[in-house]
Formats: structure tokens, C-alpha cells, sequence
């Protein structure tokens, strides 16, 4: 039997040479040097597999909508049609706002919610927001503009400022907000809290010095006059009042503290109408900050927004346990549940008639509710200090904070009543 001549193998090129010469030694390094490649290579695509290539954007031409951007569960959409509904009631003071000719302007609809916008999203500015315009998808969603739309500059809210103080746009679109509470069946038509705080106004303590006293300049026309003193900027040990004084540059902002021991800033008094039943704003005004405010402008209030001969009640803390007040209310068949104020000098207002009843104890707990708006409205909507001077432009910014918490509150017990199952009919 013949045994079988094994065959050779032929040598592969990357095999290691038996004789050192330099073309082998040369082909063996180019070997391993593409070995290592291979071997990285493969790190790498393992690697990346499981953190992701950062990948630079390679996409010039991409077809989307902001509409596809926002989910469809957002609270800012329901938020949105809530909105437009109550801008669209308003399309008539909008066409008595513009003239029928001439260069089209931005639309009111979408300063409107750009202003609500900035006090959803604590915008503190509308430069701010302008800027934001360009790179948020949300807000341009919400503002109906287009992916490729220029947007509008920040001095097109200051020139329309003055329309909507002209037609009280903003008083009119808060009225509308609360009107669509109303035909939800959200709101109480019988139990009411007022309340009271200040909003410091846009203007320092350098600016309130002496009544007619003259804002001299230097020569060339810059700065305070050269004073080495400068007296009306070191007034400590000075008696200063609302009186004998008066801000230059909001002359309508009172000096005013929210209590003894805190220091006195220069303010105006805001003023909270609430309805018990969910917590939504029925009013919001803003006054003088003086002693006499709250009662005065809750009485206000009353004869303005709440006219009518049904018998309601109102909550309040023991800054309205005045005679006066009280007084007021039951002249207007309005049952005051305010706070009594006792102490050894003074006796409350409020006695057993009106305390023995159970809505007196309820009201006294839902009267702390107006707190949260207040603490959003300072907080979130950044209405702690306002950004305008004269109490006009302030009342409108308040108009716009007001329509914005009524409008989430809104959405929210909407979304609530629409989760609740209905019950199966028997």
C-alpha cells in the first residue's frame, strides 16, 4: 500500500520569514500594521454601538412641522385653544385697532400670547423672548409661526402698547378667559375671597427726593450734578414721605412696607378677586399702594364685578375687620367673612352672628387659596416687580399674569372632568 505524498502548504505572504532579508521584513511590518487598523476599527464600532457616534449634522434640507415637534399629551396645547378661542371673540377691537390701510403690522393675536408666553415660561424680558423666538419650537407652535419665519423685533410690544391701553385689550381678553370658566360651570356665583399684596414698582429709592426739586445736570448734559455730598443719593438720617416726596421716575409708585420691622420700598398694591369653588381669579387690579387700598378697592370690586342683589359671601384676612368696610359690604347684601382683628384696644367688627355659622369657618380656610396666585404670580410669571412705569402699564401686565393662571387653572380642571369615566346608566 502506497502511502500518500503530502502536499505542501504554500506559504501565506504575512507568514513569518525563516531568512531576515529587508523585502520580507518589510511585507511583515505592513502586515501588522494592517492587522492593527482592523483591530481598532472593530473597537471602535463596538464602542459606538453601545454610547453612539457623535455624528456632526450632515442634513441641508429637512421637511418638518412644529406640530410634530410638540406631544400630543402637552398641557400647553390645551392651553393653546383655549386661548385662540378667547382671541377670536376679540377679532372686532382688533380690526378697531389698525387702520384699513397701510403696511401690514405683527397681529395682535400673536403679541397677545407672547405676553402669555412670558409669564408661563418666566420670560423676564421681551428681548429675551425675541431672542428665545428664534430657536423655540414651542413657542413658535404656539404663536402659529412658521419653521423659516423671521420673528418680530422686541420694540414691536412698545409700539403697540399704547393700542392695547387705548381699547383695554388686555382688561377685555381677561374678561373673555373668565367668561369661558364660567360656561364650563367652573366658577362659584356665591362664595368670594379678596385679598391684597404690593408689587414693587420700577423705579430705585435714588429716584424719590424732595417734591419740585429740579433734575440738574452737569455741563456737557450726563449724570448728577457735581455735589460732593450727593445729597439726594446718601438721604440716610433725611425724614422722607409720600407727602414731601415723589419718585422722578415713576412719580405714581408710593413708598409703602408690607409690615412693622420691613423696610419700605416703592410700590404699587395689587388686589385679588377669587371665587371659592376652584380658585380662579374673578379680578385683578392694581391701585396707589396707601393704607385704604384693600378696602377700597375690594368695595370697588364688588360694584363692578360682582353687581347684583343675590346674597354672597367674602373672605378676607383682618386688614378688611374695619367698620367701614364691613359696613359697605352688608350695604351691597354681601356677607363679610373676614378675620376678626381682637386685641385689648380695639373690638372686631365681625361678632357672633356672622361666626357661628359653619361658611364662616369654611371660608376662612378657602380665603388662603388667593395666596397661591399671588406666590405663582410673583414667582413663575416674574410679576414680583413690574417691568413698566405709571400704574396704567402695570394694570395691563396684571391683566395678562391674571389671564395666564385663569388659563392654566382652566386646562387643568377641564382635563380633570374629562378623565372622570361617566357613570353607566342603570
Amino acid at each position: 500500500m502506497m502511502m500518500p505524498t503530502p502536499v505542501r502548504a504554500r506559504p501565506s505572504a504575512c507568514a513569518r520569514p525563516t531568512l531576515p532579508n529587508r523585502a520580507l521584513r518589510a511585507l511583515r511590518e505592513g502586515c501588522e500594521s494592517r492587522w492593527a487598523w482592523m483591530d481598532n476599527r472593530a473597537m471602535e464600532l463596538m464602542i459606538g454601538a453601545m454610547r453612539g457616534i457623535d455624528t456632526k449634522q450632515a442634513s441641508m434640507l429637512c421637511l418638518m412641522s412644529p406640530e410634530n415637534v410638540v406631544p400630543p399629551k402637552h398641557p400647553l396645547r390645551r392651553v393653546k385653544r383655549l386661548a385662540d378661542e378667547a382671541l377670536e371673540q376679540l377679532s372686532s377691537t382688533f380690526d378697531a385697532m389698525y387702520a384699513a390701510i397701510g403696511r401690514p403690522s405683527i397681529p395682535p393675536e400673536r403679541l397677545l400670547k407672547s405676553t402669555l408666553l412670558m409669564a408661563l415660561y418666566t420670560v423676564r424680558s421681551e428681548r429675551l423672548f425675541c431672542e428665545q423666538l428664534d430657536y423655540n419650537l414651542l413657542f413658535r407652535w404656539f404663536l402659529d409661526m412658521d419653521m423659516t419665519e423671521t420673528s418680530f423685533d422686541a420694540s414691536t410690544f412698545t409700539r403697540n402698547r399704547e393700542r392695547l391701553l387705548e381699547h383695554d385689550v388686555a382688561g377685555k381678553f381677561f374678561r373673555v378667559v373668565l367668561e369661558k370658566a364660567r360656561e364650563q360651570k367652573l366658577m362659584s356665583d356665591e362664595h368670594f375671597t379678596v385679598d391684597g399684596t404690593l408689587i414693587e414698582a420700577w423705579a430705585s429709592l435714588k429716584s424719590f427726593r424732595p417734591k419740585g426739586e429740579k433734575n440738574e445736570k452737569k455741563k456737557d448734559g450726563k449724570g448728577p450734578p457735581d455735589d460732593p455730598s450727593n445729597r439726594w443719593v446718601d438721604f440716610h438720617g433725611e425724614k422722607r414721605s409720600n407727602e414731601t416726596h415723589e419718585s422722578k421716575t415713576d412719580p405714581e409708585a408710593k413708598l409703602m412696607r408690607k409690615g412693622f420691622g420691613k423696610e419700605a420700598k416703592l410700590s404699587y398694591s395689587a388686589h385679588a378677586l377669587m371665587e371659592n369653588r376652584h380658585g380662579l381669579l374673578v379680578d385683578f387690579r392694581v391701585a396707589e399702594a396707601n393704607g385704604r387700598a384693600e378696602r377700597e378697592v375690594a368695595l370697588q370690586m364688588l360694584d363692578e364685578t360682582l353687581p347684583g342683589t343675590k346674597l354672597i359671601t367674602l373672605g378676607g384676612d383682618k386688614g378688611y375687620d374695619t367698620r367701614d368696610f364691613v359696613a359697605g359690604c352688608r350695604e351691597r347684601n354681601v356677607v363679610p367673612h373676614v378675620a376678626q382683628n381682637q386685641h385689648a384696644r380695639r373690638r372686631s367688627s365681625i361678632d357672633g352672628r356672622t361666626t357661628r355659622h359653619a361658611g364662616y369657618a369654611i371660608s376662612q380656610r378657602v380665603r388662603k387659596l388667593v395666596e397661591e396666585i399671588f406666590g405663582w404670580g410673583k414667582t413663575v410669571a416674574n410679576f414680583r416687580r413690574t417691568r413698566f412705569k405709571g400704574r396704567a402699564k402695570t394694570q395691563l401686565a396684571a391683566y395678562f399674569v391674571g389671564a395666564a393662571y385663569n388659563l392654566l387653572r382652566i386646562a387643568k380642571l377641564v382635563s380633570e372632568v374629562d378623565a372622570v369615566p361617566l357613570p353607566e346608566p342603570a
